[in-house]
């Protein structure tokens, strides 16, 4: 799933369109692609950061993007293990529902 420069733009653009301007333009055409992160741990951090605050309606997009940033299924089942214990045991095991969900890679 390579980056739809318009994403935003296409999902919310028609109620919120200075958020979807915001979200393609300052979120993910800057700050994901400033250099001081690769775009793999960038996606480790931003799934870390949506299991840790249970922000699950939007974990299905990054989980997808942080496989398409080269972050394997095994390595996400590997670190919502890991943020069980730093978020939560009932955030990890929403997380695995979410991860569970998602088509494997090549599908």
């Amino acid at each position: 799933m390579p980056h739809d420069p318009h994403y935003a733009r296409d999902h919310i653009g028609d109620l919120a369109p200075k958020l979807a301007e915001l979200t393609d333009g300052l979120l993910f055409d800057d700050i994901w692609t400033r250099p001081g992160l690769s775009p793999r741990e960038r996606s480790l951090a931003t799934v870390s950061a949506l299991i840790a605050l249970n922000r699950l309606e939007q974990l299905p997009f990054h989980l997808r993007r942080a496989v398409d940033n080269g972050v394997t299924r095994e390595q996400l089942a590997e670190l919502i293990t890991h943020l069980a214990f730093y978020g939560g045991w009932p955030v990890a095991f929403s997380a695995l529902a979410v991860l569970r969900q998602l088509e494997p890679s090549g599908a």
